[in-house]
């Protein structure tokens, strides 16, 4: 395992991660390239492309003001989302930006930003081309970037990047590529998958910082979630989407409990806050994705709030068994909507989310992958089609039929006894290739779907 699940789970901004935390991320690489090369000083002029889906749904995904931040040095975990709009109307008033956060140019939003939506980079389709230019127009530096879903980026012609350096060449106490491995390593040595990543996390830090980096992420959820719940009006863009979080979770209070269904009702709010709080720019997780980002902080609330005997152990060995699974996402498929449509992002969440509230619970580790095959089994096929080009419709919605579905898939494997027909490995297998044979219509580009047959306004 050369991925950590702090790779996974990253604390950033709305609304997507592959359209705006990867993009500012790259852009912010490309400065420190040119201090790197010596060549940040002679830089007169930046120029942008944005390619594939990166141009056809960037404008809704706010791709454009993620470069122009990620080029003033910002980056989706440190920047403060209530000053984003701000400090967007002092560059497009002045025309200028602060290269680096120190270095003044002129950049022409209109003329140095591209959106080229007939054409696509070898190599995925968000792809990105940055040019620094010298005070004769003459290229300094120009390099090509790759979004590759939950905001990680490669450089074209390198490996994807990752945090911890030579990775690949570390060894480990549970080395896994598969869920078999898992399930092997765990009968091995008498561990649930939880422990072995645990062990597996060990090699970069040691328990108390695994934990505290586990307390942040679970904090941001919480946060985020609450964020939400406080919230009404109407979201950005020309969908004029309303908010629906606070006003449900109000009228759920009200009622008290009594309901059956109590429970699903507030997992639905959960989901949607998370999501309407994305939608509008705001702080979240990615879990694995900005896009799905309200699945699995429903099911922790879920956890939480639900289930007799919750506690902070729980939380933990949910996290750890769930970024586990997204790692074998990840590793063996794609978290990118613009490669395997939404089965790669509100998908791997569901199926995250459902391993990880069977490992919260107490269920076996056959149980737990049990649990994640359901999850993404009955979202195969599923496609990425905003509506506009926004994270919106059906995104909002989608996150909670998700989180909701994650419970189920959870129940029906803790009621079995681990033994099923179909494989874990096998459904991530088999979601790759629906996501290769999907067409590209259907993959974060709004050109199909319910993108062409819902009118925008």
């Amino acid at each position: 395992m050369s991925i950590s699940i702090f790779d996974i789970f990253k604390v950033g901004i709305g609304p997507s991660s592959s359209h705006t935390m990867g993009p500012m991320r790259a852009a912010e690489r490309f400065v420190r390239t040119l201090e790197e090369q010596g060549c940040f000083d002679r830089v007169h002029r930046v120029a942008v492309q944005l390619y594939g889906s990166l141009a056809l749904t960037g404008k809704g995904h706010c791709t454009d003001t993620a470069m122009m931040l990620g080029l003033e040095g910002s980056l989706p975990d440190g920047i403060d989302p209530d000053s984003v709009q701000a400090r967007l109307g002092e560059i497009r008033e002045q025309g200028k930006l602060l290269l680096g956060g120190r270095k003044e140019i002129a950049f022409d939003e209109v003329l140095d930003l591209l959106f080229l939506k007939d054409q696509v980079l070898p190599g995925h389709s968000n792809g990105m081309r940055i040019t620094a230019l010298d005070n004769h127009f003459e290229p300094l530096l120009a390099r090509e970037y790759f979004s590759i879903g939950g905001g990680f980026i490669v450089e074209s012609g390198e490996q994807e990047d990752v945090p911890v350096d030579a990775r690949e060449h570390e060894t480990f106490p549970y080395p896994f590529v598969s869920a078999q491995e898992l399930l092997d390593l765990s009968q091995r040595h008498h561990l649930p998958i939880h422990e072995l990543i645990r062990g597996n996390e060990r090699k970069w830090r040691p328990d108390a910082e695994i934990e505290s980096e586990l307390d942040r992420i679970w904090s941001a959820m919480q946060d985020c979630v609450a964020r939400g719940l406080r919230q009404d009006g109407v979201l950005p863009g020309n969908l004029k989407v309303r908010r629906r979080a606070a006003l449900m979770a109000r009228n759920l209070e009200e009622a008290g409990i009594g309901d059956p269904l109590n429970a699903m009702e507030w997992v639905n709010v959960w989901a949607l806050a998370v999501n309407e709080e994305n939608a509008s720019g705001g702080r979240v997780v990615t879990a694995p994705t900005n896009g799905a980002a309200g699945v699995i902080p429903a099911v922790l609330h879920y956890y939480v709030n639900f289930i007799p005997g919750s506690d902070v152990e729980g939380v933990y060995r949910f996290l750890l068994t769930a970024g586990a699974v997204g790692v074998l996402y990840k590793r063996n498929a794609s978290i990118s909507g613009a490669e395997m449509g939404c089965q790669g992002e509100v998908g791997v969440a569901c199926s995250m989310a459902a391993a990880g509230l069977a490992a919260a619970r107490g269920a076996t580790p056959e149980q737990v992958e049990n649990a994640a095959e359901i999850g993404m089994e009955h979202n195969l096929g599923l496609t990425c089609d905003p509506v506009g080009g926004l994270v919106q419709i059906p995104c909002i919605e989608r996150n909670a039929m998700g989180a909701v579905k994650a419970i189920n898939a959870a129940s029906l494997a803790r009621r079995g006894d681990g033994k099923h027909s179909v494989s874990l490995d096998q459904v991530i297998a088999t979601m790759r290739q629906t996501g290769l044979d999907m067409a590209s219509n259907y993959k974060e580009t709004s050109l199909g779907g319910l993108a062409v047959n819902v009118p925008e306004c």
